[in-house]
């Protein structure tokens, strides 16, 4: 049996499509913001590989991966990226060596000790150093760190890995401590309650219940901060030393990858040649690299994330 529009109905339909109608160009517009988003990391995905094709139809690919010497811009040429890969990995381990630990104990203050007061005036000065520019830091390592820091140490010259290290483990300790931080607020308070219900000190209820209920925030700051450091840039072109040298002591001087980048992207190498496709293939490694860390971020997070209601 047919139905018979009743006029509050049929006002109620014609309303709902005088909506759609309306909310038609927004959907439309945020539709096309998703997109362009798509779009433009699919054009630099293809402009990156596509160079990167042109650069291992002349160099081996094994011998990029594994040779120990870096000389494509000297009249004898060499394409081992083991001496750009090394120092990058090196300055970036060394960075978290020195933020993670600060951070996370920062967080920890922050969240269980300090008083809304104090946690008002230190969490806004910490994050200061988030917005300090990149160079600054560089130069703040080669004019301070490396003479009046790590010369008790061992270093003898301005420019090293450690330094870098030391200058860029201090920017990214922001990143580490505010995310922690709001990691270990969302913690709910009852699972605090209940570890001081069972007589469990200030101290171990912010190790053993706070901590690793906020594990997974934690995780994810410290993916956050191995990325920014990897591709940090420079940082390391101002402090490390721009020597592409395959070395094991922190206090030498090295080149990472992006700091190759930034010398061949100058103007004085032509392009269409080997020498600047070279900055497309550290590009891809580079791009590799940190995807294989965020899948790695990614699988941990689903491991050990903790929902709260």
């Amino acid at each position: 049996m047919a139905t018979i529009a009743t006029p509050a109905g049929s006002f109620r339909a014609r309303r709902r499509a005088i909506i759609r109608l309306r909310e038609a160009p927004i959907f439309l517009f945020l539709f096309a913001c998703a997109a362009l988003s798509i779009v433009t990391t699919v054009g630099i995905v293809l402009v990156l590989f596509e160079e990167t094709y042109k650069f291992f139809e002349e160099v081996s690919f094994i011998d990029f991966i594994t040779g120990t010497k870096w000389t494509p811009l000297f009249t004898s040429k060499q394409f081992g990226v083991l001496p750009l890969f090394n120092a990058t990995l090196m300055i970036a381990l060394g960075s978290l060596v020195l933020a993670l630990p600060l951070g996370v104990l920062a967080a920890i203050f922050l969240s269980e000790y300090a008083p809304p007061g104090v946690r008002a005036i230190v969490k806004p000065v910490l994050e200061i150093l988030a917005g300090i520019p990149t160079v600054v830091y560089g130069y703040f390592a080669l004019l301070f760190i490396a003479p009046e820091i790590l010369r008790p140490f061992g270093q003898n010259t301005a420019f090293s890995a450690a330094s870098a290290s030391v200058a860029m483990g201090i920017m990214i300790l922001p990143l580490v401590a505010s995310l922690s931080e709001d990691a270990m607020r969302a913690v709910p308070q009852s699972l605090r309650e209940g570890a001081y219900g069972l007589g469990a000190t200030k101290f171990e209820v912010a190790t053993k219940v706070v901590v690793p209920g906020a594990f997974s925030g934690i995780v994810a700051a410290v993916i956050l901060a191995a990325s920014r450091a990897i591709g940090e840039t420079m940082i390391v072109v101002i402090a490390a030393g721009n020597q592409p040298t395959l070395s094991w002591n922190p206090f030498d001087a090295m080149q990472a990858m992006t700091a190759y980048i930034v010398q061949v992207s100058l103007g004085d190498t032509p392009r269409n040649t080997i020498e600047y496709s070279t900055i497309f293939a550290i590009g891809a490694l580079l791009f590799v690299a940190t995807l294989i860390l965020n899948i790695f971020a990614q699988w941990l997070l689903a491991r050990f994330r903790e929902v709260y209601d």
